[in-house]
């Protein structure tokens, strides 16, 4: 199987310890052929001073003004910017398996997109994690304890996405592939070639602020483009960290109503996306 580079591209706002966290975690990776390029949707200064300590990690620094939430615009310049023919996509405050990058490649192939899923941690464990306590390497090793005594409890940790599983054992190929696998794309756990996500012409960048983009239209426009949507869950996992959901203040109808009428149309090639920031 070829071993193509990857570019795994992190959509990042300010919270540094969180992509500390990342960046131990991706220290330790299956797969060695990467690069880690930094979606900055700001452009702090502390920020480069902090990347600059990560001597042993091929990182690329991608950065534009702070004018409120446009994720879609950074990771768009970040895939741009990116030098690997495959492109995998995570949000700042989601630690990924040592095997991460490798479980995305396994099935990998053009036109197809690979779902991802995480599990979200709780308050008590997140905290752990922050303050150095326990480390994500730990808490994927001995992932069934801690499923067993702190997340299984609460059915809003999807712990049952944190279980890992070889997929080329009899296990994953003749139990876990034949139940029915959601493969809609979750934006903070996704990857695909890069060819085929400037087809479509990446994010698009004019829904702003509203989640729409992160992932809903992502999902309709790539299975119009004609590409494969296939589950990569519980063999390329992530911690999600916990944090309190932000809140917009926006109103979705004129976002609803243009998603709805492109969808009819078949619309799947964005007017406003990754194109017009590559030269």
């Amino acid at each position: 199987m070829p071993r193509p580079k990857v570019s795994l591209i992190i959509a990042f706002y300010k919270d540094l310890e969180a992509l500390g966290l990342i960046f131990d975690a991706l220290r330790h990776q299956t797969y060695k052929n990467f690069e880690v390029v930094v979606a900055e949707d700001d452009e702090a200064p502390e920020t480069k001073t902090f990347l600059a300590k990560y001597t042993d990690l091929d990182i690329l620094h991608v950065s534009h003004p702070d004018v409120g939430r446009t994720k879609a615009v950074a990771q768009n310049r970040a895939a741009c910017a990116s030098t690997g023919e495959y492109l995998i996509f995570i949000d700042g405050d989601c630690i990924p398996y040592t095997t991460f990058i490798e479980g995305h490649i396994f099935f990998s192939a053009p036109k197809r997109v690979m779902s991802g899923r995480r599990v979200n941690l709780p308050k008590r464990l997140s905290e752990k994690l922050r303050q150095g306590s326990l480390s994500s390497i730990a808490l994927e090793k001995y992932f069934l304890w801690y499923a067993m005594s702190n997340l299984m409890w609460n059915k809003d940790t999807h712990y049952e996405q944190g279980f890992h599983f070889n997929p080329e054992r009899r296990f994953y190929n003749s139990i876990i592939t034949l139940k029915s696998r959601n493969t809609q794309i979750l934006g903070c756990n996704f990857s695909c070639h890069k060819e085929d996500f400037v087809a479509i012409n990446g994010f698009d960048e004019s829904y702003g602020i509203s989640i729409l983009g992160d992932d809903t239209d992502l999902n309709w426009r790539f299975k119009d483009y004609g590409a494969e949507l296939k589950s990569c869950k519980n063999i390329a996992n992530l911690l999600h960290l916990h944090h309190e959901r932000p809140k917009y203040n926006h109103d979705p109808t004129e976002h609803l109503k243009r998603f709805n009428e492109r969808k009819a149309a078949h619309q799947f090639y964005c007017e406003q996306g990754i194109r017009q920031h590559c030269s």
